[in-house]
């Protein structure tokens, strides 16, 4: 059986570091009734969980609507996205000039339905999840940004040969997903889905790093520290339910060497610095390897 893999490629993605993860996780995890991921992404824990344990519930979520909406089409009726994308990739031509046409054209025709997929009948999202899944894999790096409306505004990329999603990975999404429960919802409500034995992986925005200072200003709609702070304190609030919880995040010491930001946030609970290679930096010279953090309240 075709084992389902991330769908998407999303900054930020756990494939690399599936194998520290892994050694993390809790013991007799086979035991467990109920796994829930908020943050969702790209999935690559979800699906990797999915293939070796048989949960009883399983819950994923995110803010992201676009992303969610994604996730809810292919559990729907993944051939019909198939369909649609097969048609995308057939009309993108060989010649790299000749698809900006094409590429901006998909992008506009995208961005019009901005903030109204609610209404959208059924074919619609189907034909916007096929775009995200086509303007994904032919964009810039593979980004998904969106400005202050909500509009896509990356870039064509210059792939010669874009890698896009095959019909049977999608298919095996489609069958991973089938008792998932997905929510549009922030990560607090996390603590609604969980039960007397219950896994939870969180894998937020990470926190910036900065070469000079402790203190990051973001834009509108960011994950701030204040956001960093709430989430910790769901993080404490689920360990006093007896919920095993395990979450990732940048390691600030890579930038700054004394700044305790998340050592003081997690005080208490088992915090492991890992290895990772930057996979999406606009230098070059700073895409290398890393240290990014594991914590866990076992």
């Amino acid at each position: 059986m075709f084992m389902a893999q991330p769908f998407l490629k999303w900054a930020g993605g756990k494939r690399q570091l599936m194998k520290e993860i892994e050694t993390r996780l809790p013991k007799n995890l086979e035991s467990y009734n109920t796994y829930v991921e908020p943050f969702i992404g790209g999935g690559a824990v979800l699906f990797h969980l999915l293939e070796k344990y048989d949960f009883e519930n399983v819950h994923i979520s995110d803010l992201n609507p676009e992303l969610i909406l994604c996730y809810e089409m292919l559990k729907l009726d993944a051939k019909s996205v198939i369909k649609n994308l097969d048609k995308l990739i057939e009309a993108y031509p060989e010649e790299i000039e000749d698809r900006k046409e094409v590429y901006y054209k998909i992008r506009t025709d995208w961005n019009e339905d901005v903030g109204n997929i609610n209404s959208l009948s059924k074919s619609k999202k189907i034909k916007r999840v096929s775009q995200m899944l086509f303007l994904n894999r032919t964009c810039f790096n593979g980004l998904f940004r969106v400005n202050r409306k909500g509009e896509f505004n990356v870039p064509i990329g210059n792939y010669k040969k874009p890698s896009f999603p095959k019909a049977e990975n999608l298919l095996a999404v489609q069958k991973a997903l089938e008792n998932v429960t997905i929510h549009l919802s922030s990560f607090e409500n996390c603590e609604f889905w969980v039960d007397k034995s219950t896994f939870i992986y969180f894998d937020p925005p990470y926190r910036p790093l900065s070469d000079t200072s402790h203190f990051v200003s973001y834009s509108k709609g960011e994950f701030d520290d204040e956001n960093q702070k709430q989430l910790a304190h769901t993080f404490r609030s689920l360990d006093k339910k007896n919920v095993k919880v395990l979450l990732s995040n940048s390691d600030p010491k890579n930038t700054v060497a004394d700044d305790e930001f998340f050592d003081e946030l997690y005080s208490g609970f088992n915090i492991q610095r890992v290895s990772a290679k930057r996979a999406i930096n606009s230098n070059p010279n700073k895409r290398g390897i890393i240290t990014e953090l594991l914590i866990s309240n076992y």
